[in-house]
């Protein structure tokens, strides 16, 4: 399956409020992967995957908030790597770790 097709079920399983879904097209849109890169709506999609409990949601927005991408670098990186590292996500328990905020 390509990325553009990807995108087109990502989509579908998004309109039902999916959070993987949700997580698959922010995803793409971060990464510009068969779809034209938009960090800033990427945030978006991110942000509704990882307020539904998603912890790839979570940890991929935090590490868009640590970076700076399509978002104002600040500590919200923290709150949404601590999210997902309570749900065993290792890279967010890793990402906490460098920064010195785990546990």
């Amino acid at each position: 399956m390509n990325r553009l097709e990807a995108f087109q079920w990502y989509s579908k399983a998004a309109s039902q409020g999916n959070s993987y879904g949700l997580y698959g097209i922010g995803y793409l849109l971060h990464r510009g992967e068969g779809v034209t890169e938009d960090k800033a709506q990427a945030v978006e999609w991110l942000r509704q995957s990882a307020e539904l409990g998603n912890r790839y949601g979570q940890y991929y927005l935090g590490s868009c908030y640590k970076n700076g991408d399509g978002v104002p670098k600040i500590n919200t990186a923290v709150y949404w790597y601590r999210k997902a590292a309570n749900q065993g996500d290792q890279e967010a328990i890793n990402c906490l770790k460098s920064l010195g905020k785990w546990p």
